[in-house]
């Protein structure tokens, strides 16, 4: 052998040994980085990836758990319960490498999901449909370092994945503007009250569907679901078969990319993007962002969920019940950390202007009433939002009110999450008796008592057998709503709030609005 060839040789197998020991070196999720909180009070699993049998020792405070990396390279230790930690600790995890994450917080941790309204950050940056209410004081404001947000970033995927995309970040006013304004005001009123550090992991983007953030498997288990998936399934497989359509795609970004680096340097407009047709990159289908923003998050330790999302449901809104019992009870099983608090907001009011038809009906109306049968499921609550859209712009989807909407996730959590005795629901509609020429309505999470908001009772709609809804005359009684109507002396059946933008009015003292509702069954 020459020395050429030698030289070669040498070369390979050192390339050879330093991919090997690339590949042998522990790795651990995104999730697991500088500035993490994690949660206290409950086991807390710790996994990553090595060579296979290789020894792993994870070290955090007194802690040191060790365990065996199997056959595949996959390994994952828990540590005992841990106290509140409000003054950072070190958490290190050694095989054949070490790893040390900085700068970890012991506190209450919660996955923050959905679409837009979860998505919508503080401040407008650079993207107009953003921004909250009083936005430069609230920003400025923002000093909580007990307050850590890890935000997952756009990542779908035909596949589950194993890991996600994404880092950890302390709330300061150079850092909230681009966080969750829905889960940081949430944060910020818990953390207030329970003064330990909140962990934030949100993963969230506009205009998706609840089914994009299920599994394919628990979806092909719902009769109702699986054509969702056989939609997408469909569409992805005429899109790998259409290379035409994947060229004309890859030119026209191409284009795209020439026309934004010119706008940069002349000081004009970028141009659009071009629509990748790529089913994988539409936030519409099924499990696609279960796979990508979901899946590599699990089994993280956590005290429960918050959920934003149905606006994007519209075209599923008679199987949307269903659709999001399959999402909260596959969470809760794929998790494996028993039925953990699940909050969500029902969909806000929406329209230019108020619905002035009595019982109007709409997509809205539906998807409200899925999310009030969704509270049958255990330890689940719901936040109310039917009076939360924007005063001078009730057609806007995104309100900018978010400090009410977390305010009111805040209290939902401090109740079921923390067993605090507080008043945390609006009135829901219980149940219905005809009294004469009169329904009345009773309800739950009265709290202090029911009131009319600026004195009068509005938005109730009374039906006679004839199944033809007029605007009712209702009164308080007590805990209950009596409703009349002129011309009905043979009652059947009432509504509430039942349009897409309705006119609403019932409170409980504590100023939290009722939701939307109906007694009948008429066109179900």
């Amino acid at each position: 052998m020459n020395f050429s060839s030698l030289s070669k040789y040498i070369i390979i197998l050192t390339l050879c040994f330093h991919v090997f020991t690339v590949a042998a070196q522990v790795k651990l999720p995104a999730v697991f980085s500088d500035g993490m909180v994690l949660q206290t009070g409950k086991p807390v699993k710790i996994w990553g990836t090595a060579a296979a049998k290789e020894k792993i020792t994870v070290n955090f405070g007194k802690q040191k758990k060790q365990t065996t990396a199997n056959d595949k390279g996959a390994w994952q230790v828990t540590l005992n319960p841990l106290a509140v930690a409000s003054t950072p600790t070190d958490l290190l995890v050694k095989g054949s490498n070490s790893i040390v994450i900085k700068n970890v917080l012991v506190g209450e941790v919660w996955i923050c999901s959905g679409q837009s309204n979860m998505d919508m950050t503080v401040a407008k940056e650079d993207r107009y449909w953003c921004g909250v209410i009083n936005e430069a004081t609230e920003v400025a404001a923002a000093n909580y370092p007990l307050i850590r947000v890890f935000d997952t970033d756009f990542t779908p995927s035909a596949t589950a994945k194993d890991d996600v995309t994404g880092k950890w970040e302390t709330v300061s006013p150079q850092t909230v503007g681009h966080l969750s304004a829905a889960a940081y005001f949430f944060a910020r009123d818990v953390q207030k009250k329970l003064n330990v550090p909140i962990g934030l992991i949100t993963t969230a983007y506009g205009a998706s569907t609840a089914e994009a953030w299920i599994r394919e498997e628990a979806l092909l288990n719902v009769p109702v679901c699986k054509p969702l998936v056989d939609s997408f399934k469909n569409k992805l497989n005429k899109y790998l078969a259409d290379t035409a359509a994947q060229n004309k795609y890859i030119a026209a970004e191409a284009k795209w990319k020439i026309q934004t680096d010119s706008a940069k340097v002349t000081g004009k407009t970028a141009p659009k993007a071009p629509r990748n047709p790529d089913p994988v990159r539409d936030q519409h289908n099924a499990s696609v962002l279960w796979n990508g923003m979901v899946k590599g998050l699990v089994p993280y330790t956590l005290r429960g969920a918050l959920w934003y999302q149905g606006e994007s449901n519209s075209p599923t809104a008679k199987i949307y019940r269903t659709i999001m019992e399959t999402l909260i009870k596959d969470w809760r099983s794929q998790w494996a950390q028993g039925d953990f608090p699940f909050i969500y907001v029902q969909l806000a009011n929406i329209g230019k202007t108020y619905d002035s038809l009595p019982a109007k009906g709409g997509s809205e109306a539906i998807k409200r009433e899925a999310q009030l049968q969704n509270l049958s499921l255990p330890n689940t609550a719901m936040v109310v939002a039917i009076d939360n859209a924007d005063a001078n712009d009730m057609n806007n989807v995104h309100p900018k009110n978010k400090q009410e909407i977390g305010r009111r996730l805040a209290l939902a959590a401090l109740n079921i999450a923390y067993q605090q005795k507080n008043v945390y629901s609006g009135p829901l509609y219980d149940k219905m008796e005809i009294q004469g020429n009169a329904i009345k309505l009773y309800f739950k999470n009265t709290g202090s008592g029911l009131v009319a908001k600026e004195g009068e009772l509005k938005g109730f709609a009374i039906a006679g057998e004839d199944k033809k809804f007029v605007w009712g005359n209702a009164k308080i009684e007590g805990n209950a709503v009596i409703v009349t109507a002129d011309g009905i002396d043979k009652p059947a059946a009432v509504r509430y709030g039942w349009s897409n933008n309705p006119v609403t009015s019932l409170y409980n003292k504590e100023e939290l609005p009722a939701s939307p509702f109906r007694t009948d069954a008429f066109d179900k």
